[in-house]
């Protein structure tokens, strides 16, 4: 008899959970029991699942004792933290959204399209990277095995649903005219260099994130690269201009062949016709959509992308569900 899985959702009732149960909704996985959790002031909540009503569960420290196979959290770091290795200390896989864990030399970075391999190197906590990271690594990486990756050049520019709902309402009150909360001016008709903490070096920690997780997961921990992370007045999707220099030669046309022959990527690039990738467009999507692919003349082995992918879904919710079905089919 085949298998069938007890799942917990942790971080129900925010962005992220509520994506992901809408995903599995979708879904027809060997899943026997889904349990949703959350903080002690969303638990008694009601979610509709399957056709089925669930009542949130409080998340406690007894919450894993009575056995699940895999939790994807999203409650944040702090969360992650406690109760993480609880559940990974009951033989539960834990696959964690937040940052708690992504630089840990011992819990595996993971995006399926680009290093499944590591997945079985985990010791029951297993880090999802952050949104940013994930859809650049996934138009990088066959870039990287073919032509060798010398320097990346980042610059983001991220919805704020990357905020969560607080980053939301910002840009919906802002549009009103009302102050923002979660921002430190307000987002509407504005563009913010500034995501997440500044460090002592100057860059934010949102830099410095996409900065180390890509090495980490292309390994290559002396990669060159450097990031500029902006928050504009976009509700989902963030963009990203890639300038990346080769160590090889390329032919153009060839790039684009790899890049449209890769797992995850949907390639628009066709600007006679106006067509490259939108935030607009890669909302509900989990692919990552790459276009504006044109040589950097400045160098002498360059290129320019324009990556764009939903960040709720492709950037968290999904990979962290690919990362459970990949686990489920082994």
């Amino acid at each position: 008899m085949d298998k069938k899985y007890k799942v917990a959702i942790v971080g129900a009732t925010g962005v992220v959970g509520r994506t992901a149960i809408s995903i599995l909704e979708q879904k027809d996985l060997p899943v026997s029991k889904y349990v949703f959790f959350a903080s002690k002031k969303s638990a008694g909540k009601i979610i509709e699942f399957k056709g089925k009503e669930y009542e949130v569960q409080e998340l406690k420290e007894d919450s894993f004792d009575s056995g699940f196979d895999f939790a994807i959290f999203s409650a944040g770091g702090s969360t992650s933290q406690k109760f993480a290795p609880i559940a990974a200390s009951k033989n539960c896989v834990v696959i964690d959204n937040s940052s708690t864990f992504r630089m840990n030399e011992n819990v595996p970075l993971v995006v399926p399209e680009v290093n499944p391999e590591e997945i079985a190197n985990h010791h029951g906590i297993i880090a999802n990277p952050n949104c940013s990271t994930i859809q650049a690594v996934v138009a990088l990486k066959p870039l990287d095995d073919k032509y060798n990756i010398k320097r990346i050049v980042y610059s983001t520019y991220q919805a704020v649903s990357g905020a969560g709902k607080m980053g939301i309402d910002d840009l919906e009150n802002g549009i009103k005219g009302i102050a923002p909360n979660k921002f430190p001016h307000p987002i509407f008709n504005n563009c913010l260099p500034h995501i997440d903490v500044f460090l002592d070096n100057s860059y934010t920690k949102e830099e410095e994130k996409m900065i180390n997780e890509t090495r980490k997961i292309l390994k290559k921990p002396d990669l060159r690269i450097t990031a500029t992370a902006v928050r504009v007045p976009v509700f989902n999707s963030h963009s990203e201009s890639i300038n990346v220099e080769f160590e090889n030669e390329f032919n153009l046309y060839e790039l684009k062949k790899d890049l449209s022959n890769s797992p995850g990527i949907i390639v628009e690039d066709d600007i006679e016709n106006n067509i490259y990738p939108l935030a607009t467009n890669a909302t509900g999507s989990d692919s990552v959509f790459v276009g504006r692919i044109r040589r950097d003349f400045s160098v002498n082995s360059g290129i320019n992308l324009w990556v764009v992918a939903d960040n709720i879904r492709k950037g968290a919710a999904s990979n962290a569900i690919q990362i459970m079905e990949y686990m489920m089919k082994q």
